[in-house]
């Protein structure tokens, strides 16, 4: 089954953390909260944590084991994580830590195409984002002020490292383009444009 299950950040989140014991889907998104796994697994629609909880229950990777009544709130079904599941996380866990993959992200890809832009219009956008990366480096210094065992926000250390190292690129890149060292204009660029797509539709 870890074969053909198709795994995601919010797969391995849910399996991860019903090792830790038998819970319920509000738990988990709880949980996920509380220890800033909602930083790199997208838990902001429930709808999302039940349909993924409904695959891993149809996969077999994790089985109910009851449901809790309680005058205060609705029906809530507990789950468990099964063999198979356990099997899936530490497969998935090897394979994700060891090897890299390009994950196409959004940013690299507008970067390929920013001669789409003039460099005044690039240098703008830039800044704005330097102000973003800024901001959310703070927030990720403030939040280690949370008591929280190393390795459960280790993941904390990494995105910082990320941000600080995108934050660097940032602010150099838009140095060389307050500076004129870093430009280009549409009229250099179309000759090479034109020459290019001649020679992939030979």
């Amino acid at each position: 089954m870890t074969s053909t299950f198709r795994r995601s950040p919010l797969a391995l989140a849910i399996l991860s953390l019903l090792e830790t014991g038998p819970m319920h889907p509000y738990a988990i998104q709880r949980l996920i909260k509380q220890w800033g796994k909602d930083q790199v697994v997208n838990v902001g629609q429930r709808a999302s944590l039940y349909r993924m909880i409904d695959r891993l229950d149809e996969a077999g990777l994790i089985t109910t084991t009851g449901t809790d009544r309680d005058e205060r709130y609705p029906e809530r079904t507990t789950y468990e994580v099964t063999d198979a599941g356990r099997a899936a996380t530490r497969q998935w866990l090897a394979e994700i830590v060891s090897t890299p993959r390009n994950e196409f992200p959004e940013f690299p890809a507008a970067l390929s195409f920013l001669l789409m832009l003039t460099p005044e219009t690039t240098a703008d956008l830039l800044e704005q984002r330097r102000a973003h990366l800024a901001a959310r480096l703070a927030d990720q210094d403030a939040k280690l002020e949370i008591p929280l065992p190393r390795i459960i926000a280790i993941e904390d250390d990494y995105t910082r490292a990320l941000t600080r190292a995108e934050l660097t690129w940032v602010e150099t890149t838009l140095a060389d383009l307050r500076d004129g060292s870093f430009t280009w204009s549409h009229e250099e660029l179309a000759p090479l444009a034109s020459a290019s797509m001649k020679a992939a539709q030979a």
